[in-house]
C-alpha cells in the first residue's frame, strides 16, 4: 500500500473516531464538523473530502465500527457445531464488540430520531444476526442436536436476552446492580442449551 492510501485511511479512521466519540458525547446536534475534524487533529476540508458530510460521516462509522461482518466470519468459521460451545462464542463476541461501541449504541439511541434512514441503517447489524442464528439453530436441529420447532423464534429470544443484559450493563447496571455481566452469559447459555438439547 502506497503511503498516500495509507494516509488516507489514517485520516478517514481519525475522523470516524473522533465523530464517535464526540457524538456520544454531546449529541448530533451538539457537534460540528468543524469540531470533528479539530479533535482528528484535521482539517475541516479533509473530513467533507472524505465524507461530504457530518451525517454520511456518522453512517460510515456505524458501517464499519458495527458487528454484522465480524459475526458473519464468526458463523462461516468458528463453529464447532456443539450448541453450548457455539452458543458460549457467540455471546461472548457479541458483548465483546457491544461494549467496544458502546458510543455508537449510546448515539443510536439518542440520536436516531433526527437521522432521517439512520434507524434502517442500524437495524441491518442485528437483523442479520438474527439471519445467521435462526440458520444456526436450523442446521442444528437438522442435524438432529437440538429440538427447535421454532428456530426463528429461538434466536430472537437469546438475542434479546443479550441485548437486555448489554442494554443494563450500559446503563452502569443501575437497574440490577447484583448481576454481573460474566456470570449471567455462563448461566444463560447453560441454560438455553439444555432447553434445546433433543
Amino acid at each position: 500500500m502506497d503511503s498516500s492510501s495509507s494516509s488516507k485511511q489514517g485520516s478517514s479512521d481519525r475522523l470516524l473516531l473522533a465523530a464517535l466519540h464526540l457524538i456520544a458525547e454531546r449529541g448530533y446536534n451538539g457537534v460540528t464538523t468543524q469540531e470533528i475534524a479539530a479533535e482528528a487533529g484535521l482539517s475541516e476540508k479533509t473530513l467533507f473530502r472524505h465524507f461530504g458530510s457530518k451525517q454520511k460521516l456518522l453512517e460510515a462509522a456505524f458501517d464499519k465500527y458495527h458487528y454484522a461482518d465480524e459475526m458473519k466470519k464468526l458463523f462461516s468459521e468458528k463453529l464447532v457445531w456443539e450448541l453450548e460451545p457455539d452458543l458460549l462464542l457467540v455471546t461472548e463476541t457479541y458483548h465483546e464488540i457491544m461494549n467496544r461501541n458502546r458510543k455508537m449504541i449510546q448515539i443510536s439511541l439518542r440520536d436516531d430520531g433526527q437521522l432521517p434512514g439512520f434507524r434502517e441503517r442500524t437495524h441491518k447489524h442485528p437483523l442479520q444476526l438474527l439471519e445467521f442464528l435462526t440458520n444456526y439453530f436450523t442446521l442444528m436441529s437438522d442435524k438432529g442436536k437440538i429440538a427447535s420447532a421454532n428456530p426463528e423464534l429461538h434466536a430472537f429470544t437469546f438475542i434479546m436476552m443479550h441485548f437486555g443484559a448489554f442494554m443494563n450493563d450500559l446503563d452502569h447496571r443501575q437497574t440490577y446492580p447484583t448481576i454481573a455481566l460474566e456470570p449471567f452469559i455462563q448461566e444463560s447459555v447453560k441454560l438455553f442449551a439444555r432447553a434445546l438439547r433433543p
